[in-house]
């Protein structure tokens, strides 16, 4: 008798498997047809397929050699017997007697008594176990490591049949006979406030893979090789940058990438699952999810490092295999989106529909990073810093973003989802009570104007003053249309950028700040290296003053849009005197240009300063000699002052900027500028949240910046407030020493009938 290598054997198997696949039967008839054909493959008495279920149950759905009634009535819990084990720790197992197993658990209904030996692999499917399939011998019998691998390859054609078929309703992701899927809640750190209820769609969009099992192996490793010299070939490229070939530890990043884009076990486990019957597509795919599983219960960091590189390594490889354009044409996102990422940038959150987005879920990100300030411009709720939010959320899973607690609420219970319902009806009532203000004055009821300015970094957001009755922009941002574009904007693409924003500000002032990047605020195009500190790493006017052309462009093109009309430009990450000297002796140099171009001169020129860095603070007097208005970055300020990193959750929320050392800080410079009087704003955060805004005007400030989601609340506020009571309050807590003044601020509020 002729013998059949283990390879034949598997891609024999898999070959009868694609034919029963292609058949019309019904999911459940062809699941019957596999395990029958599986066991006389494996001359098995045995072969079983469990299900996972609501509930994180086990649920035996097909099995040849089990009683027939054991069928949909046999359950497991995760974890529970053999079968439970090798579910929880997506692992195989191969026992050649099986029970004297500790973890054996007998089901007489099912008659397996009678059977010594098992194999079981689980069904993975993105790295997350949907089951898991098992071979049963009456006599003891060793397992191979091919047939395991056999086994393995099988469960992949399995896990299509189950995700892609009728086998689990849509009904199945709210309850199955009374049992709840399982409802979690995660926590992180606020990026902006609000609540959204909707369908979560993962960023990183899984490559959807049309065919698993291959005809012709060597053609399949022929693709493979092809595919993996291209990706060698764009890794390359990258080394070869100009910002990246001159060194540094980007340079060594990308290296190691390299190093593990060319691992020869890596490599060597695709192509034996192309031995085995799979496309080159499938055996990726396949590698991929085995190297999940193995290392998604890593907690050690290194670790999970490892597991993001092979993963994107993974994603790229089936880049150049499948033709993801094509792919992603047909895919179709639902009605309310909310976008589940590891992170990204404000560019790749632009090209999500506006109207169809939201909320955000991300499982990094800080309150400070350009996609949370986009998530504010366009008024997205979102959430940060969310542990292993990509691994516990399924696509198309109801997610409830509860902005404002920096919670997620996943697969929430009817009456949770009920309440938010409720929630977010009353606030629709609120937000349209909040646009018969817009054409009111922002004003006290003893009389005070308090200006509200918006913070902006898109053309699109100049509608925002029309919409919110606001009083100009406190703040453009001039780095995100950078990241909006692949390259550096050149002077005239800046310039025409900067005149539209002048003119659809309607005569209102607009306040430019300088480019704004390095640190966490990277550009796709241009590679920095890491630093350990990025908020106080080479950022923001740190660079423009070490790279002049920089700034130099960016300044000529705004005297260019501005000609004839008032222009206000303003400087980040000021820490010196000397650094506000150099940049403003730029600008001077640029004036002088414009002029002798015969440029028309800017009609009221003001050049002011970001006061972010607290040491800053200490140079007033010298400061307010050169300076022609003042802005106070309350994210960065507070976040210096108090040594606390804004993007940790554990001690993001430790200090309060309402609290009497936060306090005094701001009143000390308000004083200050006061004195001279110099124009003081604050566009930070807290500028926008009602009850920190109605402090903030309690020390003195008359002008805030904040997202256009914000003017609404805070002019209602404003428009219910006695300054006079506010002040005589505050001196009465001016010796109060305690941890926060917030809920003493509250309280006043409350008896004060000021809305919050």
């Amino acid at each position: 008798m002729e013998r059949i290598s283990p390879v034949t054997g598997s891609r024999r198997l898999l070959s009868r498997l694609r034919d029963v696949m292609a058949g019309a039967e019904a999911s459940q008839e062809r699941l019957n047809q596999i395990v029958t054909i599986i066991a006389s493959d494996f001359v098995a008495e045995v072969c079983s397929i469990y299900v996972l279920r609501a509930g994180e149950v086990l649920e035996l759905f097909a099995a040849t050699g089990l009683a027939v009634q054991s069928i949909h009535t046999t359950r497991l819990s995760i974890g529970e017997g053999l079968i439970g084990r090798i579910a929880v720790q997506a692992r195989p197992l191969a026992l050649a007697d099986a029970q004297s197993h500790p973890d054996f658990a007998y089901r007489p209904e099912t008659g397996e008594e009678i059977y010594q030996s098992l194999a079981g692999v689980p069904i993975l499917r993105g790295g997350r176990v949907t089951g898991v399939l098992a071979v049963q011998n009456r006599t003891a019998r060793s397992y191979t490591e091919e047939e395991i691998e056999t086994l393995e390859t099988t469960a992949m054609v399995i896990a299509e049949l189950i995700a892609n078929s009728e086998l689990l309703s849509q009904e199945e992701l709210h309850a199955v006979e009374g049992l709840d899927l399982l409802s979690i809640s995660i926590d992180g750190i606020r990026l902006n406030g609000g609540m959204a209820i909707g369908e979560a769609v993962h960023h990183e969009k899984r490559i959807q893979i049309s065919k698993l099992v291959s005809d012709d192996p060597i053609a399949e490793q022929q693709r493979l090789d092809q595919a993996v010299i291209e990706m060698h070939g764009a890794i390359d490229q990258m080394l070869e940058a100009p910002d990246v070939a001159e060194g540094g530890e980007h340079k060594d990043i990308l290296e190691t990438y390299k190093m593990f884009a060319e691992d020869a076990g890596w490599l060597a486990r695709i192509s034996e699952a192309i031995k085995n019957g799979l496309t080159a597509e499938g055996a990726v795919d396949k590698v991929r999810n085995d190297t999940h599983a193995r290392f998604r219960k890593q907690t050690d960091r290194y670790f999970r490092e490892r597991l993001h590189d092979f993963d994107d390594l993974a994603h790229r490889l089936l880049q150049h295999l499948v033709d993801v354009n094509k792919a992603s044409e047909n895919s179709k996102l639902p009605k309310n989106i909310i976008l589940i990422a590891r992170n990204m940038g404000p560019a790749e959150l632009l090209d999500y529909d506006r109207a169809s987005l939201k909320g955000l879920v991300l499982e990094e990100g800080s309150a400070t990073t350009h996609v949370a300030i986009m998530a504010r411009a366009l008024d997205i709720p979102a959430v940060g810093r969310t542990e292993e939010a990509i691994e516990k959320i399924e696509p198309g899973d109801t997610i409830i973003v509860d902005g404002d607690n920096a919670k997620v609420h996943i697969r929430p219970a009817d009456n949770i989802k009920e309440a938010f319902v409720d929630i977010l009806a009353t606030r629709a009532e609120r937000i349209a009570s909040y646009a018969s203000l817009r054409n009111v004055p922002s004003q006290t009821k003893d009389g005070t104007s308090v200006e509200l300015h918006l913070n902006a970094g898109l053309l699109a957001d100049m509608q925002s003053i029309n919409d919110t009755g606001a009083d100009g922009i406190g703040l453009f941002r001039t780095e995100i249309p950078f990241m909006n574009s692949h390259n550096f904007p050149d002077v005239r693409r800046q310039s025409r950028l900067y005149e539209r924003i002048i003119e659809q500000s309607g005569g209102k002032p607009v306040i430019f700040r300088t480019l704004d990047v390095g640190g966490d605020k990277s550009l796709p195009y241009w590679e920095n290296d890491k630093e350990e500190n990025p908020a106080m790493g080479w950022r923001a006017i740190r660079v423009s003053i070490d790279r002049p052309a920089l700034i130099r462009n960016q300044l000529r093109a705004l005297i260019r849009a501005a000609q004839g009309r008032e222009l206000s430009i303003m400087f980040p990450m000021i820490t010196e005197i000397s650094e506000f000297d150099k940049a403003r002796k730029i600008l001077d140099l640029e004036l002088e240009r414009a002029n002798a171009n015969n440029y028309k001169p800017v009609k009221n020129l003001r050049v002011g300063t970001m006061l972010e860095v607290p040491a800053l603070a200490y140079q007033m007097p010298a400061l307010l000699k050169r300076a022609d208005f003042i802005s106070v970055g309350s994210n960065d300020l507070f976040q210096f002052l108090f040594a606390s990193d804004r993007g940790s959750p554990k001690v993001s929320d430790r200090f309060d900027p309402l609290s009497p050392a936060g306090l005094n800080f701001l009143k000390s410079i308000i004083e200050q500028c006061d004195a001279t009087k110099t124009p003081v704003s604050l566009c930070g955060e807290i500028a926008g949240r009602p009850l920190d805004a109605m402090a903030l005007i309690g020390i003195g400030f008359r002008t805030l910046s904040m997202a256009p989601s914000s003017i609404g609340p805070v002019k209602t506020m404003i428009r219910s407030l006695s300054i006079h009571d506010l002040r005589l309050y505050l001196d009465s807590l001016k010796d109060v020493t305690e941890h926060s003044l917030r809920e003493k601020l509250r309280e006043f509020a409350i008896d004060h009938s000021v809305i919050i």
